[in-house]
């Protein structure tokens, strides 16, 4: 039998509860011409999922969607064999179809993994959507420059310690916003960021301005609310900004619009700095996803770019895991390991 999540009958609100997902069993799926069996390895929980969840865009009863890491079981799709490992969309599931009819975003394109590239985890992370989302965001639409100030909030999260690290290749000086003091020292002691400021603190914006005394030239945005209202001021003429996520603002009440609301505080400084504000949409990018893993790959493999994940185990906790993410008490990329890793 199969085992998944899937929402359950009860009215969504802000933020999940212990009642908003329940576990179902099925029989195992048997692949059809085009399409191929996978076992989940790895599921990927990831903020932008609870969008998914309050905007109905998943099916009713079908497993949460998510991005997996899975190996093949069984293939009659072309180009995939029994024992591949693949990145594909399998969502909160112990097993799962890729290929022809299968429901997946159009971007998340299956694809093979060479676990010579780096661990296959990673294909969730730094070496896949999160890395060409960081990589998109800063180097294609913010485009740091040597002795320019970055600004990232959520620094230690899965897209944000990619981003800041991606500046401080280009030799920008780099500020990480992050929350408790851990994460805060793992920003600048493994990620050697300049500096990192909590937003907990309650003399946040005025340690963040004393952390930028040059002002910011880059900002990327993660979180939104009172973190952008921080960093608002400090926008230098000339500043590029691109808005990755809002997780501030996950919990709105339906049909609140974040993103007009932050661009509409932000107008007067934008219009008066000339700071030029981009979405950042990592489906408009898949094009680039080669030259992202030519460029950050060896970074990461040597060592240049850390990145760290936060893995925890068992199908059984993904709902208070993702939860947890949601919350920020994640310390890295969330992951969880449903099923035994062949590379490990």
């Amino acid at each position: 039998m199969n085992r998944y999540w899937t929402l359950s009958d009860k009215p969504l609100g802000g933020w999940p509860e212990p009642d908003t997902f329940e576990l179902r069993e099925a029989p195992i799926p048997s692949p059809g011409p085009g399409q191929a069996l996978t076992r989940t390895i790895y599921v990927s929980l990831d903020p932008y999922q609870w969008g998914y969840k309050k905007r109905g865009v998943e099916p009713a009863g079908a497993p949460c969607h998510a991005r997996t890491v899975a190996q093949v079981v069984e293939s009659r799709m072309d180009g995939f064999v029994a024992g591949d490992l693949v990145f594909n969309t399998s969502g909160w599931a112990e097993y799962g179809l890729m290929g022809e009819d299968v429901q997946r975003p159009a971007y998340m394109i299956p694809r093979k993994l060479d676990p010579a590239q780096g661990r296959i985890s990673q294909a969730v992370g730094v070496l896949g959507m999160l890395g060409l989302t960081a990589y998109a965001g800063m180097v294609l639409q913010c485009d740091p420059k040597s002795g320019e100030t970055a600004v990232v909030s959520a620094a230690s999260g899965g897209v944000g310690q990619i981003a800041g690290q991606l500046a401080r290749l280009r030799g920008a000086r780099v500020v990480g916003i992050a929350g408790r003091e851990e994460k805060c020292r793992f920003v600048t002691d493994e990620l050697r960021y300049d500096a990192c400021v909590s937003h907990l603190s309650p003399t946040f914006a005025d340690v963040l301005r004393a952390a930028c005394p040059d002002g910011v030239d880059v900002y990327f945005e993660n979180v939104g609310g009172a973190v952008f209202d921080a960093v608002l001021p400090l926008f230098n003429p000339g500043a590029r900004m691109t808005i990755c996520g809002l997780i501030a603002s996950y919990g709105d009440a339906p049909g609140t619009d974040a993103r007009a609301d932050l661009m509409a505080r932000g107008k007067p400084v934008f219009d008066a700095r000339g700071v030029t504000v981009k979405g950042l949409f990592v489906g408009d990018f898949i094009a680039q996803h080669d030259e992202m893993l030519r460029e950050v790959g060896p970074w990461v493999a040597s060592g240049q770019l850390k990145y760290r994940e936060d893995i925890r185990q068992g199908l059984e906790a993904i709902p208070t895991c993702f939860a947890e993410m949601l919350r920020g008490d994640n310390f890295g990329k969330m992951l969880v390991q449903v099923g035994a890793d062949p590379t490990l």
